[in-house]
């Protein structure tokens, strides 16, 4: 397997539904394979909708050191060197107009600063967010904050046909001044939790500066994801690979379908293609 080891130089993982299950933990097969791509000199990046905060765990667990891709690729950052290599923030004056059509239709936004979870109140997502994610959220007054904090993303999370209906329409509202991913994790399967973004991010463009600022070719990136948020990722990646449970849209765009969240998929790929 010599010749392949040389041909990947980042693993690109997605973190809910590809590496985190449904009790929020990573499974040992899938450390001590991300351990031995390390061991080979492989950069293992993290690609996912969560911010920063909610990733320390994860990267302080796997010891990961260099740049991951937060914020659905929004924010692509070394916590290491605390510096950010690529970065798409929502234009106050979107944010603004966001926050006014959330109050007028009583829509629970959240909204995201590099560093702060910021509510306007306490709900049973912040509770999700706080158990799960192990973000704790600022409460302030929206109209105080978009003028005096870079938003990098905001966020919509239901579960009732009426959350996500309001959800609906706010994205129908700010159709050409946002982009949306609804996404999901295993340990809460009937809730979306709709990313809220810059209109040019994805998870694809942040791979691509990423690779650049690292001076490899996407020919030499190996991705790994589940969700239909990952597609733009896949596409963009020399090898892409989906989880046995990502929906048959990313499978289609996937150079390799590995095994599933509960049978350790990402050890099995990287056992495939990397060690």
């Amino acid at each position: 397997m010599g010749l392949i080891n040389n041909l990947y130089k980042i693993l690109v993982v997605d973190v809910d539904g590809t590496l985190v299950g449904k009790d929020g933990s990573i499974s040992a097969e899938d450390r001590e394979a991300l351990a031995k791509a390390r061991q080979l000199g492989i950069q293992v990046s993290l690609s996912t909708g969560r911010v920063t905060q909610a990733c320390l765990g994860i990267i302080n667990q796997l010891s990961l050191d260099g740049c991951h891709m937060f914020f659905d690729g929004a924010l692509v950052s070394s916590l290491a060197q605390d510096e950010e290599v690529y970065v798409q923030p929502i234009s106050q004056e979107v944010v603004k107009q966001a926050v006014e059509f959330a109050h007028l239709n009583d829509i629970p936004l959240e909204l995201y600063s590099t560093t702060h979870y910021f509510i306007e109140r306490e709900t049973w997502a912040s509770d999700i967010r706080r158990q799960f994610f192990g973000i704790e959220p600022t409460l302030v007054d929206f109209t105080k904050v978009w003028n005096r904090e870079r938003i990098i993303k905001g966020g919509l999370t239901t579960s009732s046909p009426q959350e996500i209906a309001k959800a609906r329409s706010f994205c129908l509202h700010f159709d050409s001044s946002l982009h949306f991913t609804w996404t999901k994790t295993p340990a809460y399967p009937d809730i979306n939790f709709v990313n809220v973004l810059a209109p040019e991010v994805s998870k694809g463009k942040a791979l691509a500066a990423l690779a650049s600022h690292l001076g490899v070719s996407l020919d030499e990136v190996i991705a790994i994801g589940d969700g239909t948020n990952d597609i733009p990722l896949l596409t963009s990646a020399g090898l892409a690979i989906a989880m046995g449970n990502a929906p048959d849209e990313l499978k289609a765009v996937a150079d390799h379908i590995t095994l599933d969240i509960d049978h350790s998929g990402v050890a099995a790929a990287i056992n495939k293609f990397l060690v």
